[in-house]
């Protein structure tokens, strides 16, 4: 009965580390690129810190290429005196006409709010930033950033509340990222001659290290490859998600956050395309 009781426990820690190494694991779905020990996966896989000092940030890629996706990451930013630090978390493909789709968290000084930045770039060009304020502290707990990626739509959601969405227009003219299998990036550096309030606040290395943590990655719902000689292949059985849009009740939520919680929005910026809005603001 002891030897029983031996197997079913050895059984049991079997299983538990295989969900360890499978259910969102930073070993199994991500690489530590850069940073010279600055980046660090712990908890058996399922926490990763990233950390800045003054002399080099870090950051990871994911092993995969994506091409669509339902992908979520719970994300806790530096906390304190942030001004100066990006945290930068975005899917991306390679080359000059490269697309992308971005999250970056902009630091600031303390009690002041982070800036969430968002932008899609497509063919190498981007220019569609649209920033926003949260409704909430990001560095208190963890909250889930999510891209929503499918043929129709780019939805960018922040705890399952959508906050801006990049409709396909490519009908009328406008390009949409569709061909390029993109990799998920994701890091902490110093930008301070632009990143807190235009450059004018500077990074305060005496707060050093800055520290950002990272858990809970689901990419789940998606179409990927982990080789470029292979052919992207979706999940079976959830592709749902893959002719995803938004209902009412979702565009309301939207409607919410941008009435509120928007700072900036490239397609109400006249000064900066004087002749002429890009074409999906007035599609949109």
């Amino acid at each position: 009965m002891e030897g029983f009781a031996t197997k079913q426990s050895l059984l049991l820690l079997s299983i538990l580390l295989l969900i360890g190494l499978s259910a969102g694991s930073f070993y199994e779905n991500f690489d530590v690129t850069w940073g010279n020990g600055r980046a660090n996966i712990f908890e058996s896989g399922q926490l990763l810190t990233c950390t800045l000092d003054k002399i080099s940030g870090s950051g990871f890629q994911s092993k995969k290429e994506y091409l669509f996706g339902k992908i979520d990451m719970k994300m806790k930013l530096v906390a304190g005196n942030s001004a100066g630090t990006v945290t930068a978390y975005y899917l991306s493909s390679k080359g000059d006409t490269w697309d992308e789709i971005d999250f970056e968290f902009l630091g600031n000084v303390t009690g002041q709010p982070y800036v969430l930045h968002t932008n899609v770039f497509t063919g190498g060009k981007g220019n569609r930033e649209m920033q926003f304020y949260l409704w909430f502290d990001p560095t208190a707990d963890f909250h889930t950033y999510t891209v929503l990626w499918n043929p129709l739509n780019i939805i960018f959601l922040v705890d399952g509340i959508p906050i801006r969405v990049f409709k396909n227009n490519e009908a009328n003219g406008v390009a949409y990222p569709k061909s390029q299998p993109m990799k998920i990036y994701s890091s902490l550096w110093e930008a301070d001659d632009w990143a807190t309030q235009g450059g004018l606040v500077k990074t305060d290395w005496t707060n050093a290290p800055f520290s950002a943590h990272y858990r809970s990655f689901n990419d789940v719902d998606c179409c990927s490859r982990t080789s470029l000689l292979s052919w992207v292949t979706c999940n079976a059985n959830s592709n749902s998600w893959m002719w995803t849009t938004l209902n009412s009740n979702q565009y309301g939520q939207m409607k919410w956050v941008q009435d509120d919680y928007m700072i900036y929005n490239y397609c109400t910026d006249y000064k900066r395309f004087p002749q002429g809005l890009p074409m999906e603001c007035n599609l949109d």
